[in-house]
């Protein structure tokens, strides 16, 4: 399974939140806090493309979802599909999007973050 990403765009919202604890991440930082944070998925992730191949041994593809980051906790949610960017099998979609949601980036950040990511799954690449 390759995995690519595509870029992290923040939305930048005011938040008063006197005495919590944020950080105050760039977009690159933002970008490779939150790849390292899907990095934390890979095993589940690829037992998704897997299950996939046992069904279809040719089976590739990409998955490209759209996702938020809440400001207030770090939590990953509005996770969708982006079906422009997915060629993969809707079963490995479902899959990568469950296997991500709920997830928490910590510390949180003071801004609202709102972002693409990109999986690329091809038959027979080496598991990095």
């Amino acid at each position: 399974m390759k995995q690519l990403f595509s870029g992290l765009t923040m939305m930048v919202l005011a938040s008063a939140s006197a005495g919590c604890s944020f950080a105050v991440r760039n977009a690159e930082m933002y970008r490779d806090d939150t790849a390292a944070l899907f990095e934390t998925k890979r095993d589940e992730i690829s037992a998704c493309y897997d299950a996939e191949l046992a069904r279809n041994p040719g089976a590739q593809g990409k998955v490209t979802v759209g996702f938020t980051v809440l400001e207030d906790s770090g939590r990953i949610t509005n996770v969708a599909v982006d079906p422009a960017g997915t060629t993969a099998s809707d079963d490995v979609a479902s899959c990568v999007v469950k296997s991500i949601d709920g997830l928490v980036l910590t510390p949180p950040d003071e801004k609202q973050g709102k972002g693409k990511f990109v999986w690329e799954f091809t038959v027979g690449a080496p598991k990095a």
